[in-house]
């Protein structure tokens, strides 16, 4: 029983390979499916817009072909793949390597929804399991790059090539980076595939940089960087702005100067507006200092500005700063790295102290040294980020003089780490400080709301704790309880009196005023007097109750001197007593003036009496 043997010589009935196909991981086909559709969405959409263009153009100088590979070529060179033009008027190749950056938002985006489609991860926790993470990041950058391959060899024999070592590079960088993303997205962002990757740092560099608790402080220092990084970048579009504005003239000429159609224009216009996340970036390195190049040798920066001489005519460089020495309004725009500073300071400051529960102190999450050790890690993340987006805003025109256009991605990170380290670190120690001292509550300032006086949660609660009053008092009084033993909110507290509860609250006099008269017009009108009379006499009618007990000094009493009158009842300030032994047929007429107190039936020609005694 050890083992079972096989009986039989028989051939499987499934080769293996089809076990392996029939086996394989679900969700594989639809993720390859997912990156070619996301590829060949980007390239139709470039394709569209030049097909456009050059139907609207009245001068074509190609055909739909040549339209083709200039969508193919654009569609490139929005991943970062650097271009080759060979129609030049020199015979020689032109390199161009300026990647418009809003080109490349369209393919991170597709492939990035791809991805997250493609994990197909269940709106609740009782769906079907999501496609395994590798399955779908192996997938999608498959199928797109089995879409970018062909569109690199159909573009490779026109007049704007690609240069295959940057396709090679660029092409499944873009598609790997935006499917991880993707991925990472649909699983809820996990930190963990993070962490790990830091594995591969020695461990005392690691602790240094993020200490025990690693995740709070690369949490935080992600959450600032990226915020200093979009200051960094709305600054530069405003600067951008400004100057364009300052130099109209000079961009609406160029801008004219350029083509006289409509289609032309609109080209030129759709290129500018491409173009603007790089300007943007360009007066970015502007304002940290290192500036940026127009030209091998030509550096533009906010103490000099050497543009070269002979650019070409286009709206964006028009608004670069006029060439001589710097003037107090060029160095205005060093205000754009003192804000990013700012805030990365106050975005590590926030992670620096715990929020505190209601009521409670606040304290820190973080000791000071591990706050400035934040920041500096904050700097480094924002200093990688600058120096690669300078890089990519960045790149060649040409050879010679127009080898080199834009900020030098070394220098940019560098200026901004810095800027960020030195005005980050003291605004982070400074408001850490201040959220420590402003959330402690001392013993003499005002309570939080909700917390009350003692134990109680209302208002009302506590003002009758501070009293001296139970919560329940008035329950205890209808049961029949002394209200003066009420059980005591607190130890300690000296006892209420009995008639502390005959005079009420201050407060509590006016808390309900009455919306309407009291006492209407009709109050003591002949017919109201009437029924409230006949109200009391029935209500004083006797029940079939039996007799109560009474004194022999009571029933001994003649009849006529135990029923007091009215007047001496009222004056003497006591409470009636209510008679409830009906008179015998032996007692003598009723008084002229009966007894308020004691209405009874036998005495129906009573008259109504006056309103001095209903008042008494």
């Amino acid at each position: 029983m050890a083992c079972v043997i096989q009986m039989t010589a028989r051939r499987p009935s499934i080769s293996p390979l089809l076990t392996r196909m029939r086996n394989r991981e679900p969700g594989l086909a639809a993720s390859l499916l997912g990156g070619a559709v996301a590829a060949g969405l980007g390239f139709g959409s470039f394709a569209v817009l030049v097909m456009v263009l050059w139907v609207s153009s009245p001068y074509p100088d190609s055909g739909p072909g040549g339209a083709l590979h200039v969508a193919g070529a654009l569609w490139l060179l929005a991943h970062g793949v650097e271009l080759v033009r060979t129609d030049t008027l020199s015979g020689a190749s032109m390199p161009v390597g300026v990647t418009p950056l809003l080109l490349l938002v369209l393919p991170v985006w597709l492939v990035y929804r791809a991805a997250r489609v493609a994990v197909d991860a269940p709106a609740d926790a009782d769906g079907p399991p999501p496609v395994p993470a590798h399955t779908v990041w192996t997938g999608v950058v498959l199928g797109y790059l089995g879409v970018g391959g062909p569109v690199a060899l159909y573009c490779s024999g026109a007049e704007l090539r690609p240069e295959w070592l940057w396709v090679t590079v660029c092409l499944p960088l873009v598609a790997a980076g935006s499917a991880a993303a993707g991925v990472w997205s649909a699983y809820g962002c996990p930190r963990e595939p993070v962490l790990s990757a830091l594995a591969v740092l020695p461990g005392p560099l690691r602790r240094l940089l993020f200490g025990a608790d690693e995740r709070a402080r690369l949490g935080t220092a992600v959450r600032a960087s990226g915020a200093a990084t979009a200051v960094f970048f709305g600054g530069g579009a405003l600067l951008v702005g400004v100057s364009l504005v300052w130099h109209g003239g000079e961009a609406r000429a160029s801008f004219f100067q350029l083509t006289e159609g409509w289609t032309g224009r609109f080209a030129v216009l759709l290129l500018g507006v491409a173009l603007i996340p790089n300007a943007a970036f360009w007066a970015a390195s502007y304002a940290l200092g290192p500036g940026f190049l127009l030209g091998v040798g030509h550096l533009v920066q906010p103490f000099a500005s050497d543009p070269a001489p002979l650019l070409p005519p286009f709206p964006l460089l028009a608004a670069v700063p006029d060439a001589g020495a710097g003037t107090p309004p060029n160095w205005a725009a060093g205000l754009v790295p003192v804000a990013a500073g700012v805030t990365a300071g106050w975005f590590v400051a926030r992670g620096a102290v715990r929020r505190p529960e209601p009521g409670a102190p606040a304290s820190a999450h973080w000791s000071a040294g591990r706050t400035a050790g934040t920041v500096l890690l904050t700097a480094t993340l924002c200093a990688a980020a600058l120096a690669l987006l300078a890089d990519l805003a960045g790149g060649p025109l040409g050879v010679s003089a127009l080898a080199r256009f834009g900020p030098v991605w070394w220098q940019t990170g560098g200026a901004a780490g810095v800027w960020t380290a030195l005005l980050g670190m003291p605004v982070a120690l400074i408001v850490r400080a201040w959220r420590l001292w402003g959330r402690r509550t001392g013993d003499g300032e005002i309570p939080m709301q909700g917390t009350g006086v003692g134990t109680g949660s209302s208002e009302a609660e506590a003002k009758l704790a501070v009293k001296g009053k139970g919560p329940i008092k008035g329950k205890e009084s209808a049961t029949g309880k002394e209200p003066g033993r009420a059980k005591e909110p607190g130890k300690g507290r000296t006892p209420t009196p009995p008639w502390a509860e005959l005079v009420p609250d201050e407060e509590e006099m006016y808390d309900f005023l009455p919306a309407d008269d009291p006492f209407p017009g009709d109050w003591h009108d002949d017919l109201a007097r009437a029924s409230r009379w006949a109200a009391l006499r029935a209500a004083a009618a006797p029940r079939d109750l039996p007799a109560p007990w009474t004194s022999p000094a009571v029933t001994s009493a003649p009849p006529a001197e135990s029923t007091p009158p009215a007047e001496s009842t009222a004056q003497s300030g006591s409470t009636p007593q209510r008679k409830s032994t009906p008179q015998t047929e032996s007692a003598p007429p009723a008084a002229p003036r009966p007894d308020l107190t004691d209405p009874s039936p036998g005495n129906p020609g009573t008259t109504e009496p006056p309103d001095t005694a209903m008042a008494h």
